[in-house]
């Protein structure tokens, strides 16, 4: 079966959210790099947008928490490039947060970014996509914290298991001419997570994964990449973990490190 370069993205338009720096950034630069055009939004520019092969992405401003802003920003992107092809659902996070003691405010903020953003942009996508020839293909950037739980996270873990359950619900609903799924990110190494790597900068968290290191934002690029293209057509309502095998049962390594394995 003859299907050309399955990941030459040439005349597609790819929209991410979040997509000015850390994950974001290098799945903006993994598109542009494959051909197409880039929207990445924030809520303030950047002092460097992603570029690769010569082009820059560019660059809207918007709160994606807002749904008239959303709403706005698919809109935009369509006027400038007359289409939208991938929506990268990107933008998220939280910092760590007793769940005791935290404000309803902040669970709202959380709940809001990670779950309901998600929501409101893939509306406004699909709104796009369901109008065209080829449709389209919606990736939602989820966290392991969905499938287990840190101490500190119960927000976060919250939101991302129901962006979990959303990316199935939807790929029920929009398929075929929409398709929607979802990337399990284990630890990724960039600038804003530094602080969970620890003082040996993160050589004891790389022994608890298989693969014995911690990702790059470029490993779960090249997911998205995968994912959007001709390669995945079959591909609806999928979590691809990409994590690096999980982590290590504790019992397991606390049994090796007594035995003095390292």
């Amino acid at each position: 079966m003859e299907i050309g370069d399955p990941l030459d993205f040439t005349g597609r338009v790819v929209l991410v959210t979040g997509g000015t720096k850390g994950i974001g950034a290098a799945i903006a630069g993994a598109f542009l790099g494959a051909g197409a055009e880039v929207v990445v939004c924030g809520r303030s520019a950047p002092g460097k947008l992603p570029a690769a092969g010569g082009r820059e992405a560019v660059f809207v401003p918007a709160d994606v928490r807002d749904p008239a802003a959303a709403s706005s920003l698919v809109d935009t992107t369509v006027g400038r490039f007359g289409r939208l092809d991938v929506l990268v659902n990107n933008a998220g996070g939280s910092p760590d947060a007793d769940a005791a003691t935290v404000s309803p405010r902040f669970v709202e903020k959380i709940v809001a970014l990670n779950l309901l953003a998600p929501f409101y942009v893939a509306q406004a996508a699909h709104r796009v996509m369901s109008t065209q020839d080829d449709g389209g293909a919606v990736i939602n950037i989820g966290s392991v914290s969905a499938h287990d739980p840190q101490p500190g996270t119960a927000a976060y873990t919250a939101a991302k298991a129901g962006l979990l359950a959303l990316t199935r619900a939807l790929a029920l609903e929009w398929a075929p001419s929409v398709r929607v799924n979802h990337i399990t990110t284990g630890l990724v190494r960039t600038g804003s997570a530094a602080s969970v790597y620890g003082a040996d900068g993160g050589a004891s968290v790389a022994r608890a994964i298989p693969m014995e290191r911690m990702a790059v934002p470029e490993d779960v690029a090249r997911a998205c990449l995968f994912l959007a293209s001709g390669l995945s057509a079959y591909v609806n309502g999928a979590d691809l973990a990409v994590h690096g095998g999980g982590e290590f049962p504790a019992r397991w390594l606390a049994a090796r490190a007594a035995s003095g394995v390292r």
